[in-house]
C-alpha cells in the first residue's frame, strides 16, 4: 500500500474552498481546481518506499508487471490506463468535447508530423489516447451535457427575445436534427468578431433579467456563465446544451463526441489517462472549430444519470457502470463491518468522508483521512477495508 501525495491543480476556474475544505487546509486565496491521482506525466503522484517520494510513474515503469498486474500489462499497456481527479468549479470549465481513440490516434500523428511542439497553444492532440470520463457528485452538481432537441433550443432562445438569436433559431429549424444542431453550432463560432460581441451582450442582458424573475427557472444556470465568462460566445453555445443537476451519489459518463461543461460544484472524475480536449467556448484557450466538429456527436437527449448498483458478494459496495474497461469506479459506504478488497489489478482508494482504514495481507495497516488517497499495486493478494461513517471510493479496470 502506498500512501499517495498528490498536486492540485490551480486552474482559473477552480473553487477558493471546496478542495482546501476535503483536504484539511486553509485557503491560500487562489483557486484551486484538481486533484488529481495517478500517473499521468502531467502531475503524477507520489509515493514513498522508504527512499523518499517517487513518482507513481516512475514506479510503474520500473516494474509494469509487478505494480499493475500481468492482466493490466497485457489488456492495457505498461501505464496505468486511467486518472483519478477531485474537481472543484467555482465558475463554469469551457465548453468541450473529447475524441475516439481512431480520432486521437489520428490527430495525435497528424499534429507531430506538422512539427506542432506538445506545449504548443494551438495544438489540439497532446497525446494518442481517447479521453472517456466519469463524474460522480460529492454535493450539488451543474452542468451542461449533450444536445438539447433542436424545437427546445430554439424555445429557449425565443424566450430571450433577442433579435441577434433570430437566425440561429431558424437554423435550428432544419428538418435534419443533426446537421440543424451542426450548423447552429458552427454559425456561433464562426460569427464575426462585432456581431458575436453584440449578440452575446444581448443574450446576457436576457439571461440575467429573465433568472431575476425567475431564480428557479430554466436560465439561472446560465448567469453562472454570464458573470463568469462575460463576453464569451460560449454563453450562445451553451443554449444548444442540456442542463443538468446531479445529487450527491450521482454520476454521468461522458463518450466520445459527447459536448458538455462543468458549471459549478464539486466531484469524483474518473477518466482515462488522456489530456485531449477539443473547446467550443468559455475559455481563452484555443478553439479549432473544424477539428471540434468532426469530433461532436451532434446527437439531441437527455443524458442518462447513473445510479450506483449494489456489487454482489462485496457488502457495501456499490458499483458505477461504463461501457469502457480502462476504468471502473465503485463506492464503499462503510459501517464497521470490514471488506475485502481483491488484488488482482492496480487501484487507488479516495476517501471522502469519515476515516477508513486498510490492513494488507501481512497485518500493515494503513488510516485513510477525508481527502487522502492511497494506490494497491496488483499483488494478487486481498486487503480489508473497514471504517464508521465512512464513505471510499475505488477505481481500478475491468478486467
Amino acid at each position: 500500500m502506498d500512501r499517495l501525495v498528490n498536486t492540485v491543480r490551480p486552474y482559473a476556474w477552480g473553487s477558493v474552498t471546496a478542495l482546501p475544505e476535503l483536504l484539511g487546509q486553509e485557503p491560500t486565496g487562489e483557486p484551486q481546481a484538481e486533484l488529481w491521482m495517478g500517473a499521468h506525466p502531467g502531475a503524477p503522484s507520489r509515493a514513498d518506499r522508504g527512499d523518499g517520494p517517487r513518482p507513481l510513474d516512475e514506479l510503474i515503469a520500473a516494474d509494469p508487471e509487478g505494480e499493475l498486474g500481468a492482466a493490466a500489462v497485457a489488456r492495457f499497456g505498461p501505464a496505468l490506463p486511467f486518472l483519478l481527479k477531485v474537481l472543484a468549479a467555482g465558475i463554469p470549465l469551457s465548453i468541450q468535447a473529447h475524441p475516439t481513440l481512431g480520432q486521437a490516434r489520428a490527430g495525435y500523428a497528424a499534429e507531430n508530423a506538422l512539427g506542432i511542439p506538445l506545449d504548443a497553444p494551438h495544438r489540439s492532440y497532446r497525446d494518442a489516447n481517447h479521453k472517456p470520463e466519469l463524474i460522480c457528485a460529492l454535493g450539488e452538481f451543474d452542468g451542461l451535457c449533450g444536445f438539447r432537441p433542436p424545437a427546445e433550443a430554439a424555445a429557449l432562445m425565443a424566450g430571450l427575445q433577442v433579435p441577434a438569436l433570430s437566425p440561429l433559431i431558424a437554423l435550428l429549424a432544419g428538418e435534419d436534427e443533426s446537421e440543424a444542431l451542426r450548423t447552429t453550432l458552427a454559425a456561433v463560432l464562426t460569427m464575426d468578431e462585432a456581431t458575436a460581441a453584440a449578440a452575446v451582450r444581448d443574450t446576457a442582458e436576457a439571461i440575467d433579467k429573465a433568472a431575476a424573475g425567475d431564480p428557479d427557472g430554466p436560465y439561472a444556470l446560465y448567469t453562472r456563465i454570464t458573470h463568469g465568462f462575460p463576453g464569451d460566445r460560449g454563453l450562445i453555445a451553451g443554449l444548444l446544451l442540456n442542463a443538468i443537476r446531479l445529487r450527491a451519489g450521482q454520476a454521468l459518463y461522458l463518450g466520445a463526441g459527447v459536448p458538455h461543461a462543468y458549471v459549478h460544484g464539486v466531484c469524483v472524475e474518473l477518466q482515462a489517462n488522456s489530456d485531449n480536449v477539443l473547446r467550443a467556448g468559455l475559455t481563452p484557450k484555443h478553439i479549432d472549430v473544424p477539428e471540434l466538429l468532426k469530433v461532436v456527436e451532434f446527437t439531441p437527449g437527455a443524458p442518462d444519470l447513473l445510479v450506483p448498483t449494489a456489487v454482489d458478494g462485496t457488502p457495501g459496495e456499490e458499483l458505477y457502470p461504463v461501457p469502457i474497461d480502462e476504468f471502473r469506479l465503485s463506492r464503499f459506504t462503510l459501517d464497521g463491518r470490514e471488506r475485502e478488497i481483491d488484488g488482482h489489478a492496480p487501484q487507488i482508494l479516495l476517501c471522502t468522508a469519515g476515516t477508513a482504514r486498510l490492513t494488507a495481507a501481512d497485518g500493515t495497516t494503513l488510516d485513510l483521512a477525508r481527502g487522502e488517497s492511497v494506490f494497491l499495486p496488483a499483488t494478487g493478494t486481498g486487503t480489508r477495508l473497514d471504517g464508521v461513517d465512512a464513505t471510499v471510493f475505488r477505481a481500478t479496470v475491468a478486467l
